[in-house]
């Protein structure tokens, strides 16, 4: 039996588009070349800003990668949208050494995907032993991978990864010809407070549009800039994209990106910036120049439902946290992700943790599924 060799790429441009993609597919917009090489070209995701590009691959017998995980080796946990820094905290203090980490995931999107970008199925448990080698021989305290779909948790529960639960807002699909079909599955009073703050939101004088594809101008991005840094600033100090992310996205994927713009006597005044799968529509950043009330709701929620109804799409997925949504008819649903840790002291301690957050994250999302506003019987 032939040994499976897997080889370290130091960017996503390494690696041609079409190779990349083959491995990809067609559905989700993150796991794309495109998506991985903008976030390393624009400077968001490199070893300067503590994610430098470790990806690993698998050549098929063509000469072409037929298996790839794209990885990152973390100097901090920002960005990531799993929180592990108690976990760093616990090892730290017992002498340990918990970065650099190794990070499969697409830096700054907590949505669920594949890890594994699989041309050859067979391939999967070749890159998670390849995983391993290399926390192993680097001396790396831990392989993490976040936002697994569940047709690939099984491949890293087979090799003892332990899988973590966490909990997201999806909202989902049930046939809805349109948004009144949607509002009519609510009970009574959430369906008024939904149309009341839909009112809200445009009362004085404001118009939404949605922008895509060759639509996309620097003006555009000039003014969601504006946003996005605002936003970033209020709620983590630092955004984590620079501005020619946004430009480099539009060149080479623009017909994934939908932006929607609230707009006051033409000058922008809010934006949600989404990308759109085969499946799902995918909300991702927000921001505003003015309060207006209701806004954020219509922009990043109701305009979201609107689209993925008219457009045949199966669920929206928000991005993390937020209870808030669960009161505009987003669902709380488990997302899950696996965690290689070398060290068998540590990897106890962990599971152990696991094991009791598992619980009251299980609780939690029952208790939350009780108090969706969805009429009952």
């Amino acid at each position: 039996m032939t040994e499976t060799r897997v080889r370290i790429v130091g960017a996503a441009a390494e690696i041609s588009a079409a190779h990349w993609n083959a491995c990809a597919g067609e559905d989700n917009p993150f796991t794309r070349h495109e998506f991985f090489a903008a976030l390393e070209e624009s400077g968001s995701a490199t070893a300067r800003t503590g994610w430098q590009p470790v990806h690993l691959v698998i050549d098929g017998d063509d000469g072409a990668p037929a298996a790839i995980m794209p990885g990152y080796l973390k100097s901090h946990s920002q960005g990531e949208y799993v929180f592990d820094h108690g976990w760093a905290d616990a090892l730290e203090r017992s002498g340990g050494q918990y970065y650099p980490k190794l990070q499969c995931a697409v830096p700054f999107t907590p949505a669920t995907g594949n890890r594994l970008l699989l041309r050859d199925p067979a391939l999967g448990p070749g890159l998670l032993a390849g995983a391993e080698a290399l926390a192993r021989a680097n001396n790396l305290s831990s392989v993490h991978a976040t936002f697994l779909p569940p047709q690939q948790q099984a491949m890293f529960e087979d090799r003892g990864w332990l899988m973590r639960i966490g909990e997201q807002f999806h909202w989902q699909n049930q046939g809805y010809g349109c948004f009144d079909d949607f509002l009519g599955a609510l009970s009574s009073s959430k369906r008024k407070a939904i149309r009341k703050e839909r009112i809200r939101a445009v009362e004085s004088g404001i118009d939404i549009v949605h922008v895509t594809g060759a639509a996309l101008t620097e003006a555009h991005w000039d003014a969601f800039w504006t946003f996005y840094q605002d936003t970033g600033a209020r709620k983590w100090g630092r955004p984590y994209l620079t501005r020619s992310f946004f430009s480099r996205i539009t060149e080479t994927m623009g017909d994934r990106v939908l932006l929607m713009l609230a707009l006051r006597g033409g000058v922008p005044i809010a934006g949600a910036l989404n990308f759109i799968g085969g499946d799902c529509l995918y909300g991702r950043y927000w921001g505003a120049s003015e309060d207006v009330p209701c806004l954020h709701f219509e922009l990043c929620y109701y305009q979201a439902i609107e689209w993925a109804i008219r457009h045949g799409r199966a669920r929206v997925e928000a991005g993390a946290q937020g209870a808030h949504k669960l009161a505009r008819g987003y669902r709380p649903v488990p997302v899950v992700s696996a965690h290689y840790i070398p060290d068998a002291g540590f990897r106890h301690a962990i599971a152990d943790y696991l094991v009791r957050e598992s619980r009251a994250v299980a609780a939690d999302i029952e208790a939350l599924d009780m108090a969706t506003p969805f009429r009952r019987g």
